[in-house]
């Protein structure tokens, strides 16, 4: 038998027949494996650098004597790669310990790993893996099913609202993995094998890294796909938003409310509809004639105002001729560009609209171009990317970009989206930037994105089942998140139960990394099938017990904010997010791994959300490895064990860690 490995600049290949592999060092403690048929692709669009970082020392490539097996390490990591069948497993250096290995499908067809010919050299891939049962899984991106642990559960590699594909895992057994492709597929962390699916790509790509801790798998995987970018002072308050302010009067007599009252508020958003035409990107007119004015007196009143920007193009707009005939807009397969319907204009009539080609640099120019003149130079500096998956049916992947097919490419879409409006504004010289997002992708932190939780049901399950998102957000690299406070759809100001509910969705709200109220509130009304307005949505909209509970919620966000700054200046350093879960944290306490509906904010607050209806007692877990006092009681608790604390309504369960002094309490 001929010798299959060879060793190339501290990579190491394996070859059989025409199933090629590779395993190099990338970054600290970490590896890149690429497998394909004939070659290694070396430009396929993903989240990595096209260069690995500067090779740390120490790496080394070996291949066994008898020729039966090679090996790579890089610190913590070692790679074994069997002769005869290109199988790897990865250990831990220091322990010994197996951490993950490559398993076979069937000892005979398809092999170590499954190439299914899809056509002009596609393929449908598969990579699979041993399953172990201690095992649990974070990360991931944002899915809707209300569970923190993703051990069991089958999840669609692909964008839609509210799920929000990151393909990047935390595991307990000590290592993360980046399956390192933007296409269309699924992974499966089932009882027998973990399986992760493209279904139409040319070549495998993942990046694998071996940590002590799951903080220090947050930082290897920060480094490899980029750091957070710094987040802006305003962004940090209270945004004010519903669906939707109508006209620019009625936008500023709600700015002007909160100046009257005293409270404080940073942004105020301008949702979707204030064009003529989706792809006008500029504001219709006859609602808003005078929108400098407008934007000179909200920043008189220290306010930052944002506005909605759609990816739709509609052949009415200005914007779609010159963009078709520039190929800067995405098309199906026969070449068709109007793929997605909305009801543009006056009529509430659906027409076909296409979607600018977010992977394309041409297109993300042309669409700065627009934001700049009708906003930016205005003063406008914040910017809300809605339907950034982009939202089509049947889906995205079923275009054509210029980064290559949908089905292989699709998942970039939002970050690309993100990525233009970021660089854009780095070059106009703005030094800190801040997108708000419906989706995202890996690599999406280092463009500036504010993820939220899309359109989510108002009620107490969609509360519970949000806390569970954004810490799998969290663990997914994505520093910056929040939700719809009191959820999207639906929500009846007067009804005491919803009142209550978005009492406590704002207690929780108060503690995520952006502070933001918005949704579709009752009596809501449609244009077409597109919501075109709603109920009243503003702090004082809730009766006045709910406004006393609310408004003692936005002074002490106000008093937090030099708190969050200074955590997520570290997060820019070290990649660890502002929420927290508990095993981040106290990765050795088994009972933090545990707790799904509890996390930490920063290193020192210990947040507890009350998520149900009634509910005026709340137990808690206190990890170990730290004391923990009640912010309301003062009393001291040692940590690794559960305490029950009352809860009523205009309070939320909160613990300071140690001899921690965050400015919880209003000065005396």
């Amino acid at each position: 038998m001929l010798n299959p490995f060879t060793i190339d600049d501290r990579a190491l290949t394996w070859r059989s027949g025409n199933h090629l592999l590779t395993v190099e060092p990338w970054g600290t403690d970490s590896v890149r494996v690429r497998a394909g048929l004939h070659r290694i692709l070396p430009d396929l669009p993903g989240a990595l650098a096209a260069e690995p970082p500067a090779a740390p020392d120490g790496v080394t490539v070996e291949i066994d004597p008898d020729g039966t097996s090679a090996a790579l390490v890089n610190g913590r990591a070692r790679v074994f790669v069997d002769a005869a069948r290109g199988l790897l497993s990865f250990q831990h250096a220091g322990t010994g310990v197996e951490v993950l290995r490559e398993v076979p499908a069937h000892f005979w067809w398809p092999g170590s790993r499954h190439f299914e010919a899809a056509g002009s050299g596609f393929h449908r891939i598969e990579q699979r893996f041993a399953a172990y049962p201690d095992e649990r899984i974070y990360g991931l991106g944002q899915h809707g099913h209300g569970r923190l642990d993703q051990m069991g559960m089958v999840l669609e590699l692909a964008q839609r609202n509210g799920e929000v594909s990151i393909p990047f895992a935390v595991s307990s057994r000590g290592y993360g993995m980046l399956w390192n492709s933007p296409a269309v597929g699924r992974v499966e962390f089932a009882a027998n094998h973990t399986r992760w699916v493209s279904d139409r790509a040319r070549q495998i790509d993942y990046w694998l890294t071996v940590g002590d801790s799951p903080a220090a798998i947050l930082s290897s995987y920060a480094a490899a796909t980029g750091f957070p970018s710094p987040m802006p002072e305003w962004s940090s308050g209270f945004w004010q938003s519903k669906l939707r302010y109508r006209d620019q009067e009625e936008l500023l007599a709600v700015a002007r409310e909160y100046a009257r009252r005293g409270l404080p508020l940073s942004v105020v958003v301008i949702d979707y509809l204030h064009w003529r035409r989706l792809g006008d990107w500029d504001f219709n007119r006859d609602a808003w004639p005078d929108p400098l004015a407008m934007v000179d007196e909200l920043h008189a009143l220290g306010i930052e105002p944002a506005v909605s920007v759609w990816p739709s193009v509609s052949p009415l707009s200005s914007s779609f001729a010159p963009m078709r005939e520039a190929g800067m807009l995405a098309s199906a397969d026969n070449g068709a560009m109007l793929t997605g319907n909305w009801p543009d204009g006056d009529s509430p009539d659906e027409i076909g609209v296409a979607f600018y080609d977010a992977t394309d640099a041409r297109a993300r120019a042309f669409l700065w171009d627009k934001l700049e003149a009708s906003y930016y130079k205005l003063g406008i500096r914040a910017f809300w990317l809605d339907g950034c998956e982009p939202e089509i049916r049947p889906a995205p992947h079923t275009l054509t970009y210029a980064a290559g097919p949908g089905t292989e490419v699709a998942n970039l879409y939002p970050r690309e989206h993100a990525r233009g409006v970021f660089e854009q504004m780095r070059a106009a010289g703005e030094t800190a930037v801040l997108s708000l997002t419906r989706s995202a992708w890996a690599g999406s932190q280092r463009y500036g994105v504010a993820l939220w939780s899309g359109d989510i049901p108002a009620t107490f399950e969609a509360l519970a089942d949000s806390i569970r998102a954004g810490l799998n957000v969290a663990m997914s690299g994505i520093p910056w998140w929040n939700t719809d406070i009191g959820g999207f759809h639906g929500g009846d100001p007067d009804e005491p139960a919803y009142r209550e509910l978005v009492v406590r969705w704002f207690q929780f709200g108060a503690f995520c990394p952006i502070f933001r109220l918005h949704g579709h509130r009752e009596p809501r009304t449609s244009h077409g099938t597109v919501g075109d307005g709603g109920g009243p949505n503003e702090v004082w909209s809730y009766g006045p017990d709910a406004y006393e509970a609310i408004t003692s919620v936005l002074r002490l966000r106000e008093r937090l904010r030099p708190y969050i700054h200074a955590h997520l200046r570290d997060g820019e350093q070290t990649g660890i997010p502002l929420m927290r879960p508990l095993l981040l944290a106290f990765p050795d306490d088994p009972a933090a791994w545990e707790v799904e509906d509890q996390y930490l904010f920063g290193p020192d607050i210990l947040v507890a959300p009350v998520t149900e209806l009634g509910a005026r007692q709340r137990r808690v877990y206190l990890p170990a490895g730290a004391e923990w006092t009640h912010s309301d009681s003062g009393r001291r608790y040692p940590g690794g064990g559960h305490v029950t604390v009352d809860a009523p309504l205009d309070r939320i369960p909160l613990f300071v860690r140690d001899d921690a002094e965050p400015p919880l309490q209003e000065a005396q």
